[in-house]
């Protein structure tokens, strides 16, 4: 089985990943962790010296690199599935579970927790909360390509594990 974990930053996607990863006996990947590995710069150093066309790109070797491995779960970036053709690609390899909040859940999730976030580490209060919005908005249209969306907001880490399960027939 493979398994690939979709939705915005915060969205708990490297939280429930290992967990389920676990539960399931499968390997566990964290894309962005295998980037960091990879080049020995964290994501935002990474996109700061390099600048964020060679980190999407060297994401999506990364990706294609993983996807052609066995029973895995896989927690991708919050931005992979919305370059290039990633979304296609981790459908076909994979089954996608997309994690969806709304603008609101996501800001609660966020707001506080913005530092260790490229996008969004110069953002708090409102001005957060507008971003969150706009780039949900526009990123939502290859999340809800992903083959299972699971709304996942008023859900604890367990209801989320199970809902997961329900689908992996396992």
């Amino acid at each position: 089985m493979k398994i690939s974990l979709i939705g915005y930053m915060g969205s708990g996607k490297s939280t429930i990943g290992p967990e389920l990863a676990v539960l399931s006996g499968l390997d566990y990947y964290d894309l962005d962790a295998e980037i960091e590995k990879h080049t020995g710069y964290t994501i935002t150093e990474t996109i700061f010296n390099k600048g964020e066309l060679y980190f999407r790109k060297l994401e999506r070797e990364k990706l294609h690199e993983i996807l052609a491995k066995d029973n895995f779960v896989l927690s991708t970036g919050g931005g992979t599935p919305c370059y290039y053709d990633n979304i296609d690609v981790i459908n076909k390899n994979s089954l996608s579970i997309y994690l969806q909040y709304n603008v609101k859940e996501l800001f609660e999730r966020l707001k506080g927790n913005t530092a260790e976030r490229p996008l969004i580490a110069h953002l708090e209060g409102e001005p957060l909360q507008e971003y969150i919005g706009k780039h949900l908005f526009e990123r939502s249209t290859y999340y809800d390509k992903a083959t299972v969306v699971i709304k996942a907001g008023k859900l604890s880490n367990l209801e989320i594990l199970k809902e997961i399960k329900n689908y992996t027939h396992e």
